[in-house]
C-alpha cells in the first residue's frame, strides 16, 4: 500500500472546468461510457460504434508522449527528464530512510532514552499535516524547480546540521522537524511536475507508478542499508551520506529539467491555505476521488500495524515476522509492476473498481487466526490488489484543473500520510481492548464497506456520456 516515506499522487488536466475520466470501458469501473462515433448511415446499422482508446496523451507545449502497445513503463523511461526524477527521488528517498534509523541510534546512544529515539522517529510524521496545510500554496505560486531544489538544499542543510559533533539532541529533533515539514510541499511539487515531464496521459500514470514502487522498495531495503552502513559509520557519519543524497538530487534537478514557469496566473493561490482544501472538496467528483486516496490506506495499515503482536499470539519468531512484515508491500510492488507492464491502459480502468473493492477481503481470513502460511498468502494477495491505484490515479489527473494540481498533490499526499498515521493509533488503541485478529477483521470490514459507498458515489458522479447522433434511415431505391 502507499507507504509514509512518499504518499500517492496524481496530476491534473490544463485550465478550465472538470473534464471528464479516462473512458474506463465496461460498466464495472466508475466513470463515463467511451466516446462513441455514429455508425455508417444504412438500415441495418444504427447502433453507435465506440471510438479506439488513443495511444498518446498530450504533452505540454503541444506535443505528444505516445505509449506504444505493450510499450509498458519503458514509455517513461524514454523521456529523459524523468529519468533525472527518478534518480533524484531514489537517492533522496534512500537518505531519509537511512537518516530514520541512524537518527533513533544517535539519540539512543546519546540520552539512553527509548522515549526519545521514538520520539525522534515520530517527528518525521507528525509535521506533515501542519506543513502540507501551510505550504500547498506555494506548490502553483512558484516555479517546480526552483521549490525541488530549494527544498533539497534545505533537507541537506538540516542533515549536514546534525552531523556537527557540537548539535544537541533538542536540536537535532527540531532540524528533524524542518526536514518533515517541508517534506509534503516536495513531494506534491514533484508530482504535479511530471504531468509537465510526461503529459497527463498513460506515461503519467506509470511514471507516477514508478516512484511509488520505488518508495516501497526504499523500505524493505532501506533499513537493512542503514543498518549495514552502522556497521562501519558512526551515525553521524551516515547522516552526512544524508545530505550528500539531498545534494546530488537538487543537483540533479536543477541541471537535469528544465525551468517551467509557475501554473497560477498573477495573483493566483494568494487565498489562505484553506483555499486549496475549498477548492479540492467543493467539486464532487474531486471530493470522491480524494476520499478513495485516502481512506483505503488508513484500513490497509491496521494489520501491519498490529502483525508484531498477532505473530507473538500464534508462536511466530522474529524471522517469520520478518518475512510476513516484507509480503505486503512485495505485493504491492508485484501487482503495480503486473498491472503497468503487462496491462492495457484500457484493461486497467476496467480492473479498477473491482480490485479497490475486493482489497480488503484478504484480511478476513484473520477472523479464524490462520498461521503463517496462510497470513502470508492473503498478505500477498492483498498487496497485489493495489495495482487498482494505477487507474485511480488516471482518474484522479483528469478531475483535477492545472492551475490546482500543484496544491492538490501537496494535500493529497498531507491527507494520506496523516489518515494512515490516525489509522495506526487507533488499530493500537482497539487492541488494548479487542485481540488483533478481531481488529484487522473489524478494520476489512469496515474498509470494504466504505470503499463500496465510495465507488457508488464515484460512479454517480460520472459526467453523462455525449449523445450520439442518430442515424438516418436509407431510402431504397425504386425499381
Amino acid at each position: 500500500m502507499p507507504t509514509p516515506t512518499d504518499p500517492a499522487r496524481a496530476g491534473a488536466p490544463p485550465h478550465g472546468p472538470v473534464r471528464p475520466a479516462e473512458p474506463p470501458g465496461p460498466a464495472t469501473a466508475p466513470g463515463p461510457a467511451p466516446d462513441s462515433v455514429p455508425a455508417p448511415a444504412t438500415a441495418s446499422a444504427r447502433v453507435p460504434v465506440p471510438a479506439p482508446a488513443p495511444d498518446s496523451a498530450p504533452a505540454p507545449g503541444g506535443g505528444s508522449v505516445r505509449q506504444r502497445q505493450g510499450e509498458g513503463y519503458r514509455s517513461a523511461f524514454r523521456v529523459r527528464e524523468f529519468r533525472v526524477v527518478f534518480l533524484a527521488h531514489l537517492l533522496s528517498l534512500l537518505g531519509v530512510v537511512v537518516a530514520e534509523i541512524s537518527l533513533t541510534v544517535l539519540v539512543y546512544r546519546a540520552t539512553g532514552s527509548a522515549l526519545m529515539s521514538a520520539l525522534t522517529f515520530a517527528l518525521g510524521f507528525l509535521p506533515h499535516a501542519l506543513g502540507g496545510t501551510l505550504l500547498a500554496p506555494l506548490a502553483d505560486r512558484h516555479p517546480a524547480r526552483r521549490l525541488l531544489v530549494a527544498c533539497d538544499l534545505l533537507c541537506a542543510a538540516c542533515a549536514a546540521a546534525m552531523v556537527w559533533p557540537g548539535t544537541p539532541v533538542a536540536a537535532i529533533l527540531v532540524l528533524r522537524c524542518a526536514m518533515a515539514f517541508v517534506a509534503p510541499l516536495f513531494q506534491g511539487v514533484r508530482s504535479a511536475s511530471l504531468a509537465d515531464i510526461l503529459g497527463t496521459g498513460e506515461t503519467f500514470v506509470l511514471g507516477r507508478s514508478l516512484l511509488r514502487m520505488v518508495s516501497q522498495g526504499a523500505q524493505l531495503t532501506g533499513f537493512g542499508l542503514g543498518g549495514l552502513l552502522l556497521t562501519v559509520l558512526a551515525p553521524r557519519g551516515a547522516i552526512a551520506l544524508t545530505a550528500a543524497g539531498f545534494l546530488a538530487s537538487a543537483l540533479l534537478l536543477r541541471l537535469g529539467t528544465r525551468d517551467r514557469p509557475a501554473r497560477a496566473g498573477a495573483g493566483a493561490g494568494a487565498g489562505s491555505p484553506l483555499d486549496g482544501i475549498r477548492a479540492v472538496f467543493g467539486d464532487r467528483r474531486l471530493r470522491v476521488l480524494t476520499l478513495l486516496c485516502w481512506l483505503p490506506p488508513a484500513f490497509a495499515v491496521v494489520p501491519e500495524a498490529l502483525l508484531t503482536p498477532y505473530a507473538d499470539g500464534i508462536g511466530a519468531g522474529t524471522a517469520t515476522l520478518g518475512v510476513l512484515m516484507c509480503a505486503l508491500p512485495v505485493g504491492s510492488v508485484a501487482g503495480e509492476l503486473w498491472a503497468g507492464s503487462a496491462l492495457t491502459a484500457r484493461t486497467r480502468s476496467r480492473i479498477t473498481a473491482p480490485l479497490a473493492a475486493v482489497a480488503f477481503l484478504p484480511f478476513l481470513v484473520y477472523a479464524v487466526r490462520p498461521g503463517a502460511p496462510v497470513l502470508l498468502g492473503a498478505l500477498l494477495l492483498a498487496g497485489l490488489a493495489h495495482a487498482y491505484t494505477i487507474g485511480l490515479d488516471r482518474m484522479y489527473v483528469d478531475a483535477v484543473p492545472e492551475a490546482l494540481r500543484g496544491r492538490a498533490m501537496t494535500l493529497l499526499g498531507t491527507g494520506l500520510m496523516t489518515l494512515q498515521g490516525v489509522g495506526m493509533a487507533l488499530a493500537g488503541a482497539a487492541a488494548e481492548f479487542l485481540p488483533a485478529h478481531v481488529v484487522v477483521t473489524g478494520a476489512a470490514v469496515l474498509g470494504t464497506a466504505v470503499v463500496l459507498l465510495l465507488l457508488s458515489r464515484l460512479r454517480a458522479t460520472a459526467p453523462a456520456a455525449p449523445s450520439a447522433p442518430r442515424a438516418l434511415p436509407v431510402r431504397r431505391a425504386e425499381g
